[in-house]
């Protein structure tokens, strides 16, 4: 399987070139992700989540691992891109590690670097952690038992490979600081870490030892070999419990199930897993999971459940409830087997992505999640004869690969909408979006269905759908171009006799079915009537070169043509003239496509270079290089993502348009000048690139713990952001709307008939006023005083809000107040207001200092429609009555003017900003 490849490996090809430009993103396009890869070659491993109660599976996927939940295979997290491709994966309770270019990295929920393991010389193949310390094995035959959290070297030691060339490591349980080595040799050695000694060497078998799994039983494992051979061992007394021989080749996984059945799972090279009853000594079932070697087979703990995983880019999960006792597919996640050579956006919403590979399969990735990836199925001749057989074993009707497909949504729910050309065929199938499947027509004309189609040398060359999804037109190397119905899968009209002496390149049909435009290698581009006479062209438009192939913007009426000469031209299929000419490429050109508002025209060719051309100012404006070159491009609908595939690769990768959420200044760039190099878009951000600039930046730990401390810290949001805004309070409205009608609310919901008091009332105890529950303690009766006899302290009859108003004459400290009367309700705010008179037990003190608190209000900008609601219900409430005291109408006349100053200011603003919302209004009308 072709993995994710190493940007470190593609510079060292060219390093003086590729230093000197080496970029992160170009102008336009950042990487952003790639799709489509599940896993590899290195076997996966599982940890149960004891929190979660389910347990995660982690897969290789290159140079970074992908954790998925075993529940539905739903996508957690990806980890950190390695310096290099993953050679091993191991996982224990708190740590996944990971090992890539001669290191050894432990992550934290899989996506946090806790430690790494830096002093191996080649790349270690084996990881196995046991209890505080990790054992690795690495190329050059060097076991080392790293200390975790310390990551120093506990113990190492050097085997010679020709005695006992490591292959297999795994720890039984029970057997305390002791590990079983498996060899090259055939052989067994039990090594004791902590006194660095071998206990024992053990020899049953010749054959190389792929696999060592400790059964449930204690002293008991099972050995696989490479020919095929699978023994259970008992350590303690050195005996062969029992054998079996799996014929298809070596065993590359065992695990044994623990969830009742005595129950040996073995997997194989050639894609089979084999179930063996540990009672009866014999096979009990087989299953062929993956197409090729099956490289992790993993029995979940008491679940009736296999996790596998394999080189084809699957992995799959079988129950155990056959009848028989046999497994079946429970749950898949896969992509492609070999790379895709067509992607298109399908429908407007920019979510799903159609692909066909060199697997002769259709595809559907979803950006928004994996789990909404399906298959299509592979394209077959014959589909249920296909059906019938076994899907991995050969099938002589499957059909060459799917080299170009066009689709549309008119008619996707009534018939099929997408149409595929095939290599080397004449052939052209039709498939359901709506309904994940191969369609049941095969296109083919007239002319063609009485040949020996073997020896007849035709091949469909372009397709195009049309935009009410009812017609499908089909060119041919041979130049003829054929209309079809897709519904019916019936032929309706030819275009010329033929339409080209040569081979159709390209073919394009405006929006409303009034024109159809072909291109051939002759360089010949033909408007032809859709309907009506059709034996003969509307006209012709002769190129300088032979056309390789042809892209259109069915909005803009814009076709674009690339040339055999690598020259692309823009054709207005209205005025049928040329347009634009854009030269620049130095290769053949393997795709184009328009932006969503025809704005942009990018090119891909085979000098690994991607191309964005301007086409109102015919410039170029940006340019890539990427490793491999791209093989087909699309622009999503909403032009916020461009989807690639590249050559040799499985993936498909997204470019992020930065122009939506960035100020993008573009300029003109010389066609000629060397493009520069862009690295593939990987998962997820470079780890490894923030560990280098944290180095760089020289942040050492202890900065780094404080850092993560001031990130992880809550925010609060400050009371008031700047002392010179006016703040409101935010508190509720019916808090202070109403104040100024609570006598008619009150009268309004004043009931019929007075509250009838229960006949025998409840004890309880006496609370406080306002919002918050609290009881009144303060008159309750103090230790040591015996006498009942309540004494006032004072003449008055103040409440507990004009006492704090007393204690601000001495203080002139408002703030408490304050805070005492925002917790009240509207009620308790009316009476608190109405008894500070002193008719009604309050003070001239108390009123005098009321009017301070206002003022108070006013100048912190704090609380402003509090002070606003509370001033006028004091104003209603006292009245004339205020003009009696000279002190009381001083202070009103400063608070007067504190309030004016601060309307003024609100008013302003209010004035300002309906004056320009009315001219904009205006404006609009």
């Amino acid at each position: 399987m072709t993995n994710l490849r190493t940007e470190e490996k593609a510079e060292s090809e060219e390093p003086a070139e590729r230093a000197s430009v080496f970029k992160e993103s170009s102008c336009i396009f950042r990487r952003n992700r790639a799709l489509g890869y599940v896993s590899n070659q290195v076997p996966a491993v599982t940890r149960y989540i004891q929190r979660r109660r389910d347990t995660l599976l982690i897969t290789c996927i290159g140079r970074s691992f992908q954790v998925y939940t075993a529940n539905h295979f739903r996508l957690l997290h990806v980890s950190g891109l390695h310096p290099d491709e993953i050679t091993a994966l191991a996982t224990d309770r708190l740590h996944t590690y990971s090992a890539s270019n001669k290191c050894i990295f432990a992550w934290r929920a899989g996506k946090h670097i806790r430690h790494v393991y830096r002093g191996h010389q080649k790349d270690v193949h084996l990881l196995l952690p046991f209890g505080s310390n990790l054992i690795a094995i690495d190329r050059e035959n060097v076991l080392k038992v790293w200390n975790i959290p310390t990551e120093d070297v506990y113990l190492e030691v050097p085997f010679r490979p020709e005695e006992f060339q490591i292959t297999a490591v795994a720890h039984p349980p029970t057997y305390i600081n002791k590990i079983v080595l498996g060899s090259q040799q055939g052989q067994l050695k039990i090594l004791n870490i902590k006194k660095n000694s071998v206990v024992c060497t053990l020899s049953h078998h010749e054959s190389r030892i792929t696999y060592i799994e400790p059964a449930p039983a204690l002293d008991v494992v099972a050995v696989g070999h490479g020919d095929g051979a699978i023994i259970l061992l008992n350590l303690k007394f050195d005996e062969v419990l029992m054998s079996f021989q799996q014929d298809w080749g070596q065993v590359t996984s065992l695990s044994f199930r623990t969830d009742g059945p005595p129950i040996l799972v073995s997997a194989c090279s050639n894609g089979y897993m084999a179930f063996w009853n540990l009672e009866e000594r014999k096979l009990a079932g087989q299953v062929q999971a993956h197409e090729e070697s099956v490289t992790t087979a993993i029995c979940l703990a008491s679940e009736p459940v296999v996790f596998t995983t394999s080189p084809d880019n699957s992995m799959k999960m079988f129950i155990f409830d056959m009848p028989d006792g046999g497994a079946r597919q429970l749950r898949i996640r896969e992509g492609h087997t070999k790379p895709p050579l067509c992607i298109r956006y399908h429908g407007t919403s920019g979510v799903s992505i159609l692909s066909s590979g060199e697997d002769s399969t259709m595809r559907v990735f979803s950006t928004i999640s994996e789990s909404l990836n399906k298959s299509m199925g592979r394209a077959t001749y014959n589909p249920i004869a296909t059906k019938k057989k076994n899907r991995f074993q050969y099938d002589k009707f499957e059909m060459p690969p799917i080299l170009e497909f066009t689709s549309d949504t008119a008619r996707e729910k009534e018939w099929d909408n997408i149409a595929a050309i095939h290599a080397g065929v004449i052939q052209t199938t039709t498939w359901s979006f709506d309904k994940n499947r191969m369609g049941e027509h095969r296109l083919v004309p007239m002319q063609f269905q009485n040949r020996n189609r073997s020896n007849f040398q035709s091949e469909t060359t372009c397709i195009v759908l049309t935009h009410c999804g009812n017609f499908v037109i089909i060119g041919y190397s041979s130049g003829d171009i054929e209309r079809f119905n897709i519904q019916s899968g019936m032929h309706r009209a030819s275009y010329g006799s033929p339409g080209h002496k040569m081979a159709v390149r390209g073919l394009a049909s405006d929006n409303l079915n009034q024109s159809v435009i072909s291109g051939c290698s002759e360089g010949l581009l033909k408007f032809w009537s859709f309907k009506g006479k059709v034996d003969k062209p509307l006209a012709v438009l002769r190129l300088a070169d032979g056309i390789s192939l042809m892209r259109q913007h069915r909005e803009s009426s814009m076709l674009a043509i690339g040339l055999e000469t690598f020259k692309v031209f823009v054709v207005d299929m209205h005025t049928r003239v040329i347009v634009r000419k854009f030269v620049g490429h130095t290769a053949k050109l393997n795709d184009l496509t328009f932006s969503p508002d025809s704005r942009w025209l990018i090119t891909a060719a085979m000098d690994s270079t991607i191309k964005v051309w301007d086409i109102p100012s015919s410039y170029m404006v940006d340019h890539l290089r990427v490793e491999t070159p791209c093989v087909s491009l699309c622009m999503s609908p909403s032009g916020d993502f461009l989807a690639t595939a590249h050559v040799g690769l499985l993936g498909i990768y997204l470019w992020a348009n930065k122009t939506l959420f960035n100020q993008v200044s573009l300029r003109s760039i010389n066609p000629s000048e060397p493009a520069p190099y862009v690295g593939l878009p990987t998962n997820v951000c470079d780890a490894m690139e923030l560990e280098d600039g944290m180095q760089e930046l020289e942040i050492d730990e202890e900065d780094e713990t404080k850092l993560g401390e001031l990130i992880d810290a809550k925010y609060e949001t400050p009371i008031q952001l700047s002392e010179e805004l006016i703040t409101l309070s935010g508190l509720a409205a019916s808090r202070w709307q109403n104040l100024l009608d609570l006598e008619l609310i009150k009268q309004r919901n004043k009931p019929k008939a007075p509250p009838k008091a229960p006949k025998q009332a409840p004890f309880f105890l006496p609370t406080v006023s306002g919002l918050e529950l609290r009881f009144d303690v303060q008159n309750g009766q103090k230790e040591g005083d015996s006498s009942r006899i309540r004494k006032a302290s004072t003449l008055n009859n103040l409440t507990a809000f004009g006492q704090l108003l007393e204690e601000t004459s001495d203080s002139q400290e408002f703030a408490p107040a304050v805070a005492h009367l925002t917790q009240l309700g509207p009620s308790m705010v009316d009476f608190e207001i109405k008894s500070l008179h002193p008719e009604a037990g309050g003070t001239l003190l108390a009123m005098l200092q009321f009017l301070k608190l206002v003022e108070f209000m006013f100048g912190t900008n704090l609380n402003f429609e509090l002070a606003q609601s509370y001033l006028s219900v004091f104003l209603r409430s006292h009245g004339l009555g205020l003009t009696e005291s000279p002190e009381l109408v001083k202070a009103l006349r400063s608070v007067s003017q504190v309030q004016q100053e601060a309307w003024h200011r609100v008013e302003e603003k209010l004035i300002y900003g309906t004056g320009v919302v009315a001219a904009l209004r205006n404006f609009a009308h």
